[in-house]
C-alpha cells in the first residue's frame, strides 16, 4: 500500500516501534503516543491490534464495510406501492408499515413514486383543429 508522504504511523516505522516501547520497554501510551506525534487513542488502537495480532496485526486494513443492509422484503415494497398509490404520505406509510422513514423513501426513490407527478397519469394534450 502506498503511504503519503505525510503519514505519522507506518508498518514499517513507528506502529511497531510504539507497540514494541509500550509492551517491552515498560513506556506509559501517552509517552509513547507523544513519542510518536500521534493521539493516545490512535496509540492505544495500534497497540491494542499488536497484542492480539502481533505485527501481522499492524497492517492496514480494507475500509470496505464488513456488512450490507439487507434487503427490505418483497412484500413490504409492495404494500409500500400500494399505500403511495392510494395518495399516502411516506411519513404516514412509514408509521404503518414500521420502516424507518428513509427506507420508505428509499423504495419510493426507487420504484419512482416519490413525488406527486409521478402518481398521475399525464394528461393527453387536446388539440383543436378549425
Amino acid at each position: 500500500m502506498d503511504y503519503h508522504q505525510n503519514a505519522r504511523l507506518t508498518i514499517h516505522s513507528s506502529r511497531e516501534q510504539l507497540a514494541r516501547k509500550v509492551t517491552e520497554a515498560g513506556w506509559t501510551l501517552q509517552l509513547a503516543a507523544a513519542c510518536c506525534n500521534v493521539s493516545a487513542k490512535t496509540a492505544a488502537k495500534w497497540l491494542q491490534r499488536f497484542r492480539a495480532l502481533g505485527p501481522a496485526g499492524l497492517k492496514d486494513r480494507s475500509s470496505r464495510p464488513h456488512r450490507l443492509r439487507s434487503q427490505t422484503p418483497l412484500e413490504l415494497v409492495a404494500k409500500v406501492e400500494t399505500l403511495r398509490q392510494e395518495r399516502w404520505a411516506g411519513c404516514r406509510i412509514a408509521r404503518h408499515t414500521q420502516l424507518s422513514r428513509a427506507t420508505v423513501s428509499r423504495i419510493l426513490r426507487r420504484l419512482k413514486l416519490n413525488r406527486q407527478k409521478h402518481l398521475d397519469p399525464p394528461v393527453p394534450v387536446q388539440r383543436y383543429q378549425p
